[in-house]
C-alpha cells in the first residue's frame, strides 16, 4: 500500500519580517501531527517555494524532516522549470531524509508532452527517491496528459501524481491508465473526496492548514468506504475550502492561521500581498462559523 494516502498538508512557511520563522514552522508541524494529518508537504506552492532561496528551501525541508521525526511521511516540493535545478533540489531533499519529492511540471517554458516525460525521467534517473508528479495547469500553463503520466508511471521511482486540474474526467483517465499501486492524489480540496471515490489515494491540501482534523477524517472515511461520513465532512468543509481561495493561495491560509493564533505573521512574500479588508472580513466570518476563531 502506498505511503502517499490520506490528507497531506501543503504546509505554509511562516515568515517574520521576511525571514523564515523556524519555531513557527515547528509549532505548525506539531499542530498538524496532533490533529491527525497523514503527511507533511513543505516547499510546495502553498509554502511559497517560488520566492525562497535554495538555502531556505533546504533549511525548511531539513527542519520539517527533523521535527516530524518519522511520525508521518514528508513529501518535499522540489520542482522547478529547470531540469538541472530540479535535480539539485531533489538531491538536497533526499540528503535531508525526505520520504518523497513532489515535482511540479516545468512552468513558463511550456514544454511538450515529450519534454515533460524527458524532464521527469532525467530527475528520476539522477535521484533515487520516490517522486510524485504535480500537474497544475492553472499555475504552469501546461497540462500533463494522462498518457504522459502513464508513461512516467513506468519509471520505477515515479510512484504517484498530484492532480490539480479539478477535472474528474482527466483524473479518471489517469487512474485507468496507471498501475494499480500508483498514488493519485487530488490537488484541489473540493475534489478530494470525489477523487478518492473514483480510486484516488488522498489529497495534498491547503485547507488542512486550518482544519487538519476534519480533512484527515474526511479522507479516512472516504478511503474506508464510509461514504455517509465522507459526504457529511465534504459539505461541512466546503465553505472553508472556498474561503481558502478568495485570494491567491497561500494568502487566505496564512491570514486564517494568524487569526487563529497559530502563526505570528501571516504576511506572504512579495509579489504576493496581504489580503484586502473586505476579503479579510469574509474570511473571518467563515472561520467564526466553523468555530476556528
Amino acid at each position: 500500500m502506498s505511503k502517499f494516502r490520506g490528507a497531506f498538508v501543503a504546509i505554509v512557511t511562516p515568515f517574520t519580517d521576511g525571514k523564515l520563522d523556524e519555531q513557527g514552522l515547528k509549532d505548525l508541524i506539531e499542530f498538524q501531527i496532533a490533529n491527525g494529518t497523514h503527511g507533511i508537504v513543505p516547499c510546495g506552492t502553498t509554502g511559497e517555494s517560488a520566492t525562497m532561496t535554495h538555502a531556505e528551501h533546504s533549511r525548511v525541508i531539513e527542519l520539517t524532516v527533523k521535527t516530524v521525526a518519522g511520525r508521518v511521511p514528508v513529501l518535499a516540493g522540489t520542482g522547478s522549470n529547470s531540469t538541472a535545478e530540479s535535480i539539485e533540489l531533489t538531491r538536497a531533499a533526499k540528503d535531508a531524509g525526505a520520504d518523497g519529492a513532489l515535482m511540479i511540471t516545468p512552468y513558463y517554458n511550456k514544454p511538450s508532452q515529450e519534454g515533460l516525460y524527458q524532464h521527469f525521467k532525467a530527475v528520476a534517473e539522477a535521484v533515487d527517491i520516490p517522486i510524485i508528479l504535480y500537474n497544475v495547469p492553472s499555475r504552469t500553463s501546461v497540462n500533463m496528459l494522462p498518457e504522459t503520466v502513464a508513461r512516467c508511471a513506468q519509471i520505477a521511482n515515479i510512484v504517484g501524481v498530484k492532480e490539480a486540474t479539478a477535472d474528474l474526467n482527466q483524473i479518471s483517465q489517469v487512474i485507468r491508465l496507471c498501475p494499480k499501486d500508483f498514488a493519485v492524489m487530488s490537488g484541489d480540496d473540493f475534489t478530494s473526496m470525489p477523487t478518492v471515490m473514483i480510486g484516488g489515494t488522498g489529497v495534498i491540501s491547503v485547507t488542512s492548514n486550518v482544519a487538519p482534523k476534519d480533512m484527515a477524517a474526511m479522507m479516512d472515511a472516504a478511503l474506508t468506504g464510509d461514504i455517509a461520513l465522507a459526504k457529511e465532512l465534504h459539505y461541512k468543509l466546503l465553505p472553508l475550502i472556498q474561503a481558502m481561495f478568495i485570494d491567491t493561495n497561500p494568502v487566505p491560509a496564512k491570514t486564517a492561521l494568524t487569526m487563529m493564533g497559530k502563526i505570528k505573521s501571516g504576511l506572504p512574500r512579495l509579489p504576493l500581498y496581504k489580503m484586502n479588508e473586505a476579503n479579510e472580513e469574509k474570511l473571518k466570518k467563515v472561520l467564526a462559523a466553523y468555530g476556528l476563531v
